[in-house]
């Protein structure tokens, strides 16, 4: 199911819960959703659907990808970028890294840790800090 996107920012800024495979139905909706902003939009965060579990989904350019419980467990290749988000106004500076490696539980729920560079990287940084409440 399409959601509506949530604009509330203090709803916004609150930690988001671990996710479990009874959420899966919220995957769904989110994978949904980011399919009907495809395009104006790269990645989303289950918070920005107004659920707060940590779930983000990530357009590869090829299909989406849902992550779940996803962690930042190294980066590297420190650097400033402007990024907007479909839950703000405008565009804002923040830092990202080049490089991170990821640690997830994947679709089937099997736990992952995959690298990934670039402007992959920086989506997955910008998802993962909707999960902190951190609005850019």
């Amino acid at each position: 199911m399409i959601r509506p996107i949530m604009k509330n920012v203090m709803f916004l800024a609150q930690k988001s819960e671990p996710a479990t495979p009874d959420d899966m139905p919220v995957v769904k909706d989110l994978l949904d959703t980011l399919k009907a902003h495809e395009d104006g939009c790269v990645g989303m965060a289950a918070n920005m659907i107004g659920v707060k579990k940590r779930i983000i989904a990530i357009n590869m350019g090829f299909t989406n990808v849902p992550m779940m419980n996803p962690v930042i467990v190294s980066k590297n290749g420190e650097y400033e970028a402007e990024e907007g988000c479909l839950s703000l106004v405008g565009t804002r500076k923040t830092t990202r890294y080049e490089n991170i490696e990821v640690e997830y539980y994947d679709i089937l729920w099997q736990k992952r840790r995959s690298k990934f560079s670039g402007f992959i990287a920086q989506i997955i940084q910008h998802e993962c800090d909707h999960l902190e409440g951190i609005i850019i």
